[in-house]
């Protein structure tokens, strides 16, 4: 299967450029304002500011345990460049890298271990938003069994939109079927029979909730015996989910009372007897989509039923951060994985496979190029 060219942001009309040019430079700011950081990391997070506003990629600094990693990851090669030159996926990546060195998250002394991003996470689980998600799970557990199925599927797919999913399909509301790009539901459900599922995923907050929430139903129904759940080493992306994120996760749904509380009472055991357990895995950072995963990860994959991967990012990392045709088929762009894999994902960047041809047509009639990173469309895509 020929390449598509990597996406890379030099383009300043482009999506890539504008999350290097504009949402970086916003993110920098809103951590400082959140944390009192002394002038030693507010100085480190300004003159991050200045690089990748004006600068170039340069390496990480040399008390860096992890700095022959990131140089095997393709630093050595990058350095020196723009950040507008390389490839988007590695160059957002690395962003995120820098910034935690910045706030001192690696290095000892008092800001180590510190998620610069935890704010921003607790805010989501404590709204009223929430609230009404979790309450909505009275409502569903009077629902046929498909149709709690089908609701959790797409509270899960939606992530903090989930009121498209489990709130509205509780209430018979309208469906979030009809801004699904792709929908291979029937394909997706057929290949969870039981066996180990891996799970990777994606955000923290009022988006690993529903998560947490489809993994407590399959376990519950037989659909698995037993779920890894893949997170984050370390705060990514702002909202990517941590351990510690897990956990907040969990209380929270303990906390809310009826249905939400059963499945957080559920989860707490299955993770106390095994059934569900807790991975993070180095290569969950890297710059670098899956098809460049390390033996022992790809190993793991393998031995599993079916892997499950949540969200954009993963998603990009799946198929490779490159500009494919659209109407390029899920199964041949993922080919490579080592093992059933499915996707769910809320479309957020430019790449995606797997479209029809008449679908493809439609959005890009009605909405340009812009379907492709609103969020307001999403995809569920299954390979056996």
């Amino acid at each position: 299967m020929p390449d598509a060219p990597v996406i890379v942001s030099s383009d300043p009309e482009s999506f890539p450029h504008s999350v290097l040019a504009e949402r970086h430079p916003a993110l920098i700011r809103k951590v400082l304002d959140a944390f009192p950081y002394g002038p030693d990391r507010r100085r480190a997070l300004d003159a991050l500011l200045t690089s990748v506003t004006e600068g170039v990629l340069e390496p990480l600094g040399p008390d860096a345990a992890d700095g022959a990693q990131w140089d095997a990851w393709g630093l050595r090669a990058y350095a020196g460049r723009s950040w507008f030159e390389v490839p988007f996926l590695w160059a957002e990546s690395y962003f995120y890298r820098r910034l935690l060195e910045a706030v001192g998250y690696f290095a000892p002394g008092p800001w180590r271990g510190v998620d610069p991003f935890r704010p921003f996470k607790l805010a989501e689980l404590d709204t009223p938003e929430a609230d009404a998600e979790l309450a909505a799970l009275d409502q569903l557990a009077a629902r046929p069994a498909q149709d709690r199925a089908t609701a959790l599927l797409h509270g899960s797919l939606w992530g903090n939109r989930a009121d498209l999913g489990f709130q509205l399909s509780a209430a018979g509301g309208p469906s979030a079927e009809r801004q699904l790009v792709a929908d291979e539901s029937e394909l997706f459900w057929a290949l969870f029979s039981g066996g180990t599922v891996c799970l990777v995923a994606d955000n923290a907050g009022r988006e690993l909730i529903p998560d947490l929430l489809l993994i407590d139903h399959l376990l519950l129904h037989g659909r698995a015996d037993r779920v890894v759940l893949h997170l984050k080493p370390y705060p990514y992306y702002v909202s990517d989910a941590t351990t510690a994120d897990l956990l907040d996760a969990v209380h929270r749904l303990t906390g809310a009372g009826g249905a939400a509380a059963e499945s957080g009472r559920r989860l707490r055991v299955a993770l106390t007897d095994g059934s569900l357990a807790v991975r993070t895995h180095p290569f969950s950072c890297a710059p670098l989509p899956y098809a460049d995963m390390p033996d022992d990860l790809a190993h793991e994959f393998a031995q599993a039923d079916v892997t499950l991967l949540k969200g954009d990012l993963n998603y990009r990392r799946l198929v490779g951060d490159r500009d494919w045709p659209p109407t390029t088929p899920f199964a041949r762009a993922t080919a490579y994985f080592p093992g059933p894999v499915a996707a769910l994902r809320t479309l957020k960047s430019d790449v995606v496979v797997g479209l029809a041809p008449r679908t493809e047509s439609s959005l890009v009639a009605a909405e340009g190029q812009s379907w492709r990173t609103s969020g307001t469309h999403a995809l569920i895509q299954a390979r056996p």
